[in-house]
C-alpha cells in the first residue's frame, strides 16, 4: 500500500514538473542581478500582432491590445513594477524625452500594479501622456506575451512598437531587469513608422 502511494504521488510530482517545464518557454532571457529567471508562456514576435487580451486601464476600462492599438502607431513600455526606481525612470524616459512623438505616437505603459498604483503614479509623477494598462487580474498578457516571470509573477523588462495595425516592428527585452531598454532607438522606429 505505502508502494502504491508513493508511486501515485511521484508520478503527480512528475507530471506537475512536466507541466511547469512545458509552459516554461524559452524565447527570451533573462535574469535579475545576474540569476535567471523563467518566462513563462509563448514568446512575441516581431511582425505578428500583440495577443488578443483585454487589459484594465488606471479607470478599470478595458482596453483590447489587438484592436484598441491600431490607426496609430504605439510604443508599448512593459515594466515589472511602477514603484522601483528603474521602472520609473523608464516611464518617465517614455513620457518625457520623446522629443515629441506624443503628438504622433500613442504611449503606452504595462505592469501587474494595480490600476490605481498605476493611477497614483502618474499623478504623483505628473504623467499625462501614457496610457496605463494592468496585467494584474491573471497575468493575460504575461502568459500570452512569454513575458511573465515565473519565480516572482511580474513582468519582464520590454519595449514594443507598433504600427498603425497594430503589428510589432520592433521588440526589445531588457536581458536584466535592472537594465534600460535602448528607448532612443525605439523611438527612432516609431518616427520612421509615423
Amino acid at each position: 500500500m505505502k508502494k502504491s502511494i508513493a508511486l501515485i504521488l511521484a508520478s503527480v510530482f512528475t507530471t506537475a514538473l512536466l507541466a511547469t517545464t512545458l509552459s516554461a518557454r524559452t524565447g527570451f532571457h533573462v535574469t535579475m542581478g545576474g540569476k535567471p529567471l523563467t518566462l513563462m508562456g509563448e514568446p512575441l514576435q516581431v511582425n505578428e500582432p500583440l495577443p488578443d487580451v483585454q487589459l484594465p486601464d488606471a479607470g478599470l476600462n478595458m482596453v483590447s491590445l489587438k484592436d484598441g492599438f491600431k490607426g496609430k502607431v504605439t510604443i508599448v513600455s512593459i515594466v515589472p513594477s511602477i514603484d522601483t526606481r528603474v521602472c520609473e525612470k523608464q516611464t518617465h524616459i517614455l513620457s518625457e524625452e520623446n522629443k515629441g512623438l506624443d503628438e504622433t505616437a500613442r504611449l503606452v505603459t504595462i505592469s501587474r500594479d494595480l490600476p490605481f498604483a498605476q493611477q497614483r503614479f502618474a499623478r504623483e509623477a505628473k504623467i499625462h501622456n501614457i496610457l496605463f494598462l494592468s496585467d494584474y487580474r491573471e497575468a493575460t498578457f504575461g502568459k500570452a506575451s512569454g513575458l511573465l516571470i515565473g519565480e516572482n509573477r511580474l513582468l519582464a523588462r520590454a519595449v514594443l512598437v507598433l504600427d498603425k495595425n497594430g503589428i510589432i516592428r520592433y521588440m526589445e527585452v531588457v536581458p536584466d531587469l535592472g537594465q534600460l531598454p535602448d528607448m532612443e532607438r525605439a523611438f527612432e522606429t516609431a518616427r520612421s513608422l509615423t
